[in-house]
């Protein structure tokens, strides 16, 4: 009986690694689409490079805002995978923005670039 528990025990963590990967490659996939957004995104309202503006965007103290940055960024990649680089766009700019619009609107126009 001992050994059926380990086994058991090694099937679920073996399950956990394997769900973690796919959340990781997920993140990855994720993360280069926000990159993508955010950079299109500072460019068009900008007129101008600013990655200060983009890493603030795209950093993980900003996404903690909406909860766990990896699950964030595999929210992005899912959607992403199976709707098309509008849809994850669409995703962005309907949950992310606005957070980042009133963020940068409380760092005061003194401390943008």
């Amino acid at each position: 009986m001992a050994e059926g528990r380990k086994w058991s025990e090694g099937v679920g963590m073996s399950q956990a690694r394997e769900e973690l990967e796919t959340l990781r490659q997920e993140a990855w996939i994720g993360d280069a689409v926000l990159e993508l957004y955010a950079r299109t995104w500072v460019l068009r309202q900008h007129g101008v490079v600013d990655a200060e503006m983009k890493t603030r965007l795209t950093c993980n103290q900003f996404l903690n805002c909406l909860g766990n940055p990896t699950k964030v960024e595999a929210e992005i990649g899912v959607i992403y995978q199976r709707d098309g680089l509008e849809a994850a766009f669409s995703w962005i700019r309907e949950r992310l923005e606005p957070l980042f619009l009133k963020q940068e609107a409380n760092r005061g126009p003194q401390r943008r670039h």
